[in-house]
């Protein structure tokens, strides 16, 4: 999720929907292992355990869909957030803006969001990397420097800056931070990359450097009591366009066995609770579609042993999404392994939810996919104490 500056997170470059009313098929996930190396065996992420399962196929369907939508929450909760939260049954937000309210004024913030959950609790997200991608300021919460300058300080003093970080996170209410940047950019490639060496980002071009200190500050997170979500999956490192306005960017460089997958292999290795997916399209992993609706890309994941939440980038008000309705957003995403779709606009957060629904409604296949999810998401949240599945 990208660029504090404009307000947008990265946007998706996408394929061409299908034609109205139409009902494409689930596709089909690759079964073949990344040739690169993927940890043998992670460290355990929360998993759907049996009883967040039970609690998710208890839910009603439009409980089940509001599960694995996450909405933008700008400044303060305004008629239509809320509005979509409580219409929708909404579960998790991400705090969008730039606000300098402080620790203890975006603790009230999250406390009213809880207010509107019930039982089943939201999980507040926000993107508090660093540089121009720090969300949260004011009193209480320390200036973070760029990933650039990050990299300049040892892993054991980002660890130890990072549970500051993190424990500013906590008593603000924030559960998961979608963050650390886990993007290796080819030394070739850092004049012309926009999304993460343009904007200071990423730790650098070298994947073992970029790998151990995004193990630092996920470490550091981690010590705090804060969640994380790599990002953003397999990498934008290789791309010159940013996301956000463009609907070509593509990846003519990065295989499913590529170095550049070092840190996000590492990352799973670690314990991260959730992998962002990227927006671009990766013409080597799969020319037909972009990361979040592409099941290759999933599927290296999974096939890795990642049993985490699978987050998307912005589907809701990035320009490359323009082309597909807002119902089938979330719908594509799920159907191609993933299980937390953002918009940042509330009002398609509520279409990605009736999507979701109503495609359930028609597909059994799909029906056990949003169980998945569900459970996947609700087990995130019972670890932090939002949702009891017992």
């Amino acid at each position: 999720m990208v660029v504090a500056v404009t307000g947008l997170l990265a946007g998706c470059a996408v394929t061409p929907p299908e034609p109205p009313g139409s009902n494409p098929p689930l596709p089909t996930r690759s079964t073949t292992s990344p040739a690169a190396t993927p940890p043998a065996t992670p460290t355990p992420s929360p998993s759907p355990t049996p009883t967040c399962r039970a609690t998710a196929e208890e839910l009603s369907p439009a409980e089940r869909a509001g599960q694995v939508v996450m909405v933008g929450v700008a400044g303060s909760l305004d008629r239509a957030e809320r509005k979509a939260i409580t219409d929708h049954h909404l579960g998790a937000v991400i705090l969008m803006g730039g606000s300098a309210r402080g620790v203890s004024k975006t603790a009230a913030l999250t406390d009213s969001l809880q207010d509107l959950a019930g039982d089943l609790g939201i999980l507040v997200a926000v993107d508090q990397e660093g540089g121009l991608v720090q969300r949260l300021k004011g009193t209480g919460f320390s200036t973070i420097p760029s990933a650039a300058e990050q990299a300049r300080w040892s892993p054991d003093e980002l660890t130890e800056r990072a549970t500051e970080w993190a424990e500013q996170l906590v008593a603000a209410g924030v559960q998961l931070n979608l963050a650390p940047v886990a993007d290796v950019v080819p030394r070739r490639n850092v004049s012309a990359n926009e999304p993460v060496a343009g904007l200071r980002r990423g730790y650098g071009t070298d994947p073992e450097k970029v790998s151990r200190h995004v193990l630092a500050f996920l470490a550091g997170m981690h010590a705090g009591g804060v969640a994380t979500a790599v990002k953003h999956f397999p990498g934008l490192g290789a791309v010159k366009g940013n996301t956000d306005f463009a609907d070509d960017v593509v990846d003519d460089t990065t295989t499913a066995d590529s170095d550049l997958l070092v840190p996000f292999w590492d990352a799973l290795a670690a314990g991260t609770e959730a992998v962002m997916v990227s927006s671009a399209v990766y013409r080597r992993i799969d020319p037909d579609a972009i990361a979040g609706f592409s099941p290759a890309v999933v599927a290296l994941l999974r096939d890795a042993g990642f049993d985490g939440v699978v987050v998307s980038d912005d589907l809701g008000a990035a320009k490359a999404l323009a082309g597909v309705p807002a119902r089938e957003r979330a719908v594509r995403f799920l159907a191609a392994g993933g299980d937390l779709a953002i918009s940042v606009d509330p009002a398609v957060a509520g279409d990605m939810a009736e999507g979701l629904v109503e495609r359930a409604a028609d597909d059994q296949e799909f029906a056990a996919r949003l169980v998945e999810s569900a459970a996947r998401v609700l087990a995130l949240k019972q670890a932090h104490g939002l949702v009891d599945c017992d």
